[in-house]
């Protein structure tokens, strides 16, 4: 029977405006229709790729903007209208005269903007656009994220490559901003959707062993909920359970990061407890008043603790969170939530629109815009944007209390750049909880994090490896950018040093390569591709130091140490890396690795300590 869609999708659309009726004025109701009538009669002749009439699509934006976003009238009108502009004959300048300017202005940010060259590619030029307007209206972003949704919600009647294409789009862009703007349903949707159509086979297998799982431990969870009722009203405390179980997408993620199977993979449902905002106590009191509870019965995990009500994420979630034993021995994730606290987490920066909420939530989101905006050398502007809108974070704080968010994973380098670039820049040790660590050490929820500077540490090149923040990362990519870059490449067997008798050998769209010339990779070089071969002067140069190890067989004898060290450091101003040391029958044998700008340089320091008194040899070795 062939589908009367007149009738549907009027259907759809009075559900809408009864919906709507509810919390708009007859004002913008007679707006709300008339920008529905506009959009069925622009579109009329379109058709989607599923062979639908295309105000189906519009219709359904305006659904989840209303009803899933809870926005209002201008929104709405915006979501009926948003791809008028691009895909008929009709103007923004239609739109304004019709609907007015704040309308024209939210269609306008989500119509994509047609040029002959594009700055870096269709796509991004998109991206940039939509962020753009943040900096005048936050709710731009929410209808084109509903825009997403539903595209998403219909990507099967697209073609493969297409499907890829948006929900590699969706995975990348959309779904991680959503969770910025702290959407968490719209962001697990759109993860869970684009991880369908790019891994179908691992989707629908994790699907299938979800939904098992589920089923047979249904009467155990039942049972526990059960329970935990029981015994807040036994303390006459209100509070009702749901069980949120995770998504494919999610325990796939685990899965990758832990290394683990399916089976071994915890926590893959969460007990939510919640409660009515009370006048007569605040929503922590409350939270603990329930923790108190529920763990003078269950025993509760050691250090599970997490109070995201007095420390909320970046994107505002809050919650109180731990785990306790069942009396199956297994650990059941409890979090504790206001009915407040659920709605923010559903809507994010949507939930509460005061004008001091929107602007904060502006403010955060421009300042993190514009740093990328203004700083795109040496890192994509992609990059930038995607490595700010991270997926879990956790706050530190410096030794005064001040909390710092940085993304999970970050470091004691990121914790330095986000207090001051001059920090990070001189970043010579840090302090966590106390106690003296790396800067590349990996922090922790609620670590106290002190950094000890100095003016002639320098950031190296492998310090962008041990960086999360996207300011970290730009500023170190630039400071390396900077950096002078040596002609030569040192041979990574031999090692040669300016003033060593060496040999280079030319390779097409490589540096030549520089050898000793008694290193054995050159002699075969030489003997297999002697065409190669090129003369070079490799010099000394202030700029660059190179790392070598020396070997010292000396008699043992007190203050034998520290005369090599001070040898080093304090007669030769080197740097020493690293310091290997053993007695064995009074003769001591020591390793030291420092760095030096030449064979002269190494010559002198080899000398110097020839000459200490007990040292019997002092040899150069190979770095392997």
């Amino acid at each position: 029977m062939e589908t009367n869609y007149d009738i549907m999708i009027q259907g759809m659309a009075d559900d809408l405006f009864h919906f709507l009726e509810k919390k708009e004025d007859a004002e913008d109701m007679a707006r709300i229709r008339a920008a529905f009538e506009f959009a069925r009669e622009a579109h009329r002749p379109q058709k989607r790729k599923s062979g639908e009439p295309y105000i189906i699509h519009p219709v359904n934006v305006a659904r989840i903007v209303a009803e899933e976003l809870e926005l209002g009238a201008d929104p709405v009108i915006a979501a009926f209208l948003h791809d008028v502009v691009e895909d008929t004959p009709y103007t923004i300048e239609d739109v304004r005269e019709r609907f007015g300017d704040e309308v024209a202005f939210l269609v306008g940010v989500v119509t994509k903007e047609k040029k002959e060259k594009y700055v870096q590619s269709k796509q991004i030029d998109n991206f940039r656009q939509i962020l753009a307007s943040m900096q005048y209206d936050v709710r731009a972003l929410l209808i084109k994220l509903a825009d997403r949704l539903h595209n998403m919600r219909t990507l099967s009647s697209m073609r493969p490559d297409k499907q890829m294409k948006i929900a590699g789009e969706t995975d990348y862009f959309y779904a991680p901003l959503a969770n910025r703007l702290g959407l968490y349903h719209v962001k697990t949707e759109l993860e869970n959707l684009s991880f369908q159509y790019r891994c179908p086979r691992e989707y629908a297998m994790l699907e299938k062993l979800l939904a098992d799982e589920f089923e047979g431990l249904r009467p155990q969870i039942e049972a526990f909920t059960g329970k935990i009722e029981y015994i807040l009203a036994e303390r006459g405390i209100e509070a009702r359970t749901e069980v949120r179980y995770r998504k494919p997408y999610s325990i796939w993620m685990k899965m990758h990061a832990r290394g683990c199977d399916f089976a071994h993979v915890d926590t893959k449902y969460y007990i939510r407890v919640i409660y009515s905002n009370s006048a007569n106590m605040s929503e922590k009191d409350t939270s603990l008043q329930i923790y108190s509870a529920l763990t003078d019965f269950f025993k509760e995990r050691p250090g599970s603790v997490s109070n995201y009500i007095d420390a909320p994420k970046e994107n505002g979630y809050q919650s109180f969170q731990f785990r306790v034993l069942n009396d199956r021995g297994v650990w059941e994730e409890i979090h504790i939530s206001s009915e407040r606290m659920v709605r923010n987490g559903r809507l994010g920066c949507a939930a509460e629109r005061t004008d001091e909420n929107i602007k904060s939530w502006l403010n955060k989101f421009n300042e993190i815009l514009k740093e990328v905006a203004d700083h795109e050398e040496g890192l994509d502007f992609m990059e930038g944007v995607t490595s700010s809108f991270y997926y879990d974070d956790i706050m530190v704080f410096t030794p005064k209390g001040r909390g710092i968010i940085l993304p999970k994973g970050a470091t004691a380098l990121d914790f330095a750049f986000e207090i001051h670039s001059h920090i990070g820049e001189h970043a010579h040790y840090a302090r966590i909880n106390g106690r003296l660590a790396s800067v590349k050490t990996v922090l922790r929820r609620g670590d106290c994090v002190e950094i000890g500077t100095d003016d002639s540490t320098e950031p190296q090149p492998d310090w962008i490896n041990h960086v999360s923040t996207y300011k970290a990362r730009k500023f170190i990519s630039s400071y390396l950018s900077h950096m002078p870059i040596p002609v030569y490449d040192r041979c990574p067997n031999c090692h040669p040093l300016p003033g060593d008798e060496v040999i280079g050998f030319r390779r097409p769209g490589y540096p030549v390569q520089v050898h000793k010339r008694n290193c054995p990779t050159a002699i075969r070089l030489a003997s297999q591709n002697g065409d190669s071969i090129v003369a070079v002067d490799f010099e000394e140069n202030p700029d660059f130091l190179y790392p070598v190890r020396i070997s010292i067989r000396a008699i043992d004898r007190y203050h034998l140490l520290s005369d090599l060290v001070d040898c080093i450091t304090e007669k030769l101003c080197l740097s020493m890396l690293g310091l290997r040391t053993e007695t064995v029958d009074n003769i001591g044998i020591c390793t030291i690795d420092f760095a030096v700008h030449s064979m002269r340089e190494l010559q002198t320091a080899m000398d110097s300590i020839a000459a200490i008194p007990g040292v019997d040899e002092v040899q150069r070795i190979d770095i392997e």
